[in-house]
């Protein structure tokens, strides 16, 4: 039975972290310089929601940019080609069946282009089908399962994870684990802030996802 009570939109909300600005956590996000060029391919619907956490992955990587992709009004973006870097391997984080498992075995000489798309399950999905000039673009996924008890948004699988969880994931196996934790540490206080803003109390310290 679908419920009828509509979700919340956050008051206020912070330009940069999304968050009621009571709750801000922009002052907390570190700057994390790596060889690893992060390219987030963001659904145009995303960048409305307060939920999101790619945004915090930018925020804190200094080598990182953003791609939008699905506006109505708008083809600027629909062709990712031009987004692949020289003298880089692009690897596509991509939740598809043909996507192996992200391994240091992967890691080589030139540094990794990690091309993240950011969105709900649908809008993600269609980022290869859509775009056939990444078909040559190696799939990689984490399918490490996701034991946390807490979540800012509905998780539909075991290894069902936020944006900002999978780069700080895929991170930690390409470069950096000390990179990794920063990551984790920031996305568990959105996610902290954003449970108390919604009145709720996150047992975070109880959460296996934390050992």
């Amino acid at each position: 039975m679908k419920s009828n009570q509509r979700k919340r939109k956050t008051v206020d909300p912070c330009e940069g972290c999304g968050l009621h600005r009571r709750l801000c956590l922009c002052s907390l996000i570190p700057s994390i310089d790596l060889k690893t060029r992060l390219t987030l391919i963001i659904h145009s619907k995303e960048l409305k929601r307060t939920t999101n956490t790619g945004r915090l992955a930018l925020a804190a990587l200094k080598n990182s940019e953003m791609i939008v992709r699905g506006a109505i009004d708008s083809r600027e973006g629909t062709n990712l080609s031009h987004t692949l870097l020289p003298g880089h391997r692009p690897l596509l984080l991509y939740p598809g069946d043909d996507a192996i498992e992200l391994n240091a075995d992967m890691i080589g000489m030139l540094p990794i282009q990690l091309l993240v798309p950011d969105g709900n399950w649908r809008q993600a999905s269609k980022v290869g089908s859509r775009h056939p000039e990444l078909a040559d673009v190696q799939r990689i996924k984490i399918s490490k399962p996701n034991l946390s008890k807490n979540h800012l948004r509905e998780e539909h699988m075991l290894a069902g994870m936020s944006t900002l969880e999978a780069i700080a994931r895929a991170i930690g196996i390409i470069e950096s684990p000390t990179a990794e934790t920063q990551l984790l540490d920031l996305y568990r206080e959105k996610l902290e802030r954003t449970l108390r803003g919604r009145g709720q109390f996150a047992e975070l310290f109880d959460d296996p996802s934390r050992k």
